[in-house]
């Protein structure tokens, strides 16, 4: 029951660091996150348009953040004391409720959904400020959190009272404080601040997990609604081969080393970096989800309208370039140079899939899809050859 009653303690240190991973109480807050990402992919299902699409990003980010300001908070602080667990709860509930306002959280819901967001917000203030008070040395970082997604939340509540589509715009101004205010600390809070460099990666990698798992629910979900045939078959393989190169890629690579740099050489842009390059990847990576089951709900044998034409491309190839970009960072445990060789693989790739959109106006379902898969073999057939040539 002592440990029960503790309070939050700074979890890293510039000397030595114990290997953590992600307790149960963290895996259990990210079904919740399960839930949210599924609606946002049903919203984006109905609607693959550009506009659908930026109305999918304009739900997505606070949802990513929200995860990301309580992932931050457990790897900085997390003692599994009772305070933290009662916060937790309510910070469930709180994305719970977003997840019921997502489905048109455009519409009439979005009030339900600026509310919840704001709640979620304060809950992280709370913890936040119960961090700072018990943990001196945090404090420049905790007043920037509180004071930060403070106004954030109080834009959020007041949005929820403005007509839309102003209100949508206060929705993006509370989002570019919040990022604003963490990102323009000072390079000594980031440095001395730094977060757990095995516990983060971990961390990003089962988000990352939750949406690749949107993204075979897509498949099964494409191949359940239509008669079996040969070529949805063949689609289906192809489709479940991406989302598999997706994860060869990003976890034969994931790696705490942008972390490390931050701390031992002070190198925070590539820290910086390889933390924001995640929310292009999640997003891609569920937009990709979307655009292959429509692709399987079409007739896989006749040409793929433009528009899934172009949510399929533009999100794998917005995963590859942000997969290039986060290799850059070094997050490898490889060399520097070899990492900016797998970048440059990862880029061409992107370049690739960009030319299929504009130039793949003729291209059938199971076409399309054919191609992108081999795109993501050869990308894997590259790293494996890279591998062996060090050996």
């Amino acid at each position: 029951m002592n440990k029960r009653l503790k309070f939050p303690e700074l979890r890293i240190s510039e000397g030595k660091e114990e290997e953590r991973h992600a307790t149960w109480l963290e895996l259990f807050f990210d079904l919740f996150f399960v839930v949210a990402i599924s609606e946002l992919a049903h919203n984006l299902n109905r609607d693959v348009s550009l506009s659908g699409f930026l109305g999918f990003l304009l739900l997505f980010v606070p949802i990513w953040w929200s995860w990301i300001g309580a992932t931050f908070y457990a790897n900085l602080f997390d003692t599994d004391d009772l305070g933290h667990r009662l916060l937790t709860a309510l910070q469930m509930l709180a994305v719970a409720a977003l997840a019921v306002n997502v489905h048109d959280g455009l519409g009439k819901s979005s009030v339900g959904f600026a509310l919840s967001y704001a709640v979620v917000r304060v809950l992280l203030v709370l913890e936040f400020l119960r961090a700072g008070k018990h943990i001196v040395t945090a404090r420049p970082l905790t007043t920037r959190i509180v004071s930060g997604s403070g106004l954030g939340a109080l834009v959020w509540l007041v949005s929820a009272f403005v007509p839309m589509p102003l209100r949508f715009g206060f929705w993006i101004l509370a989002l570019t404080v919040e990022f604003g205010i963490v990102l323009t600390a000072g390079k000594s809070v980031h440095v001395e601040l730094a977060p757990h460099a095995s516990h983060l990666p971990e961390r990003f990698g089962l988000f990352t997990l939750i949406v690749l798992g949107e993204t075979v629910l897509a498949v099964v979900n494409g191949v359940a609604q239509q008669q079996w045939n040969f070529s949805l078959a063949y689609t289906a393989v192809f489709g479940l081969s991406i989302a598999f190169s997706l994860w060869w890629l990003y976890f034969d690579n994931l790696g705490g080393s942008a972390i490390q740099a931050a701390r031992a050489c002070r190198h925070i842009r590539a820290y910086q970096t390889w933390v924001y390059m995640h929310l292009p990847l999640v997003i891609g990576i569920a937009a990709t989800g979307v655009g292959v089951e429509h692709a399987l709900t079409s007739d896989t044998d006749m040409v793929l309208p433009s528009a899934e034409r172009w949510l399929i491309c533009a999100s794998l190839g917005l995963c590859f370039f942000t997969l290039g970009i986060i290799y850059l960072t070094g997050v490898s445990t490889d060399t520097r140079l070899r990492c900016k060789v797998r970048a440059g693989y990862r880029f061409v790739a992107a370049a690739i899939i960009l030319i299929l959109a504009v130039a793949g106006a003729g291209l059938s379902a199971m076409e399309l899809i054919g191609l992108i898969a081999v795109v993501g073999a050869v990308q894997i057939i590259l790293e494996l050859r890279q591998v062996t040539s060090s050996l």
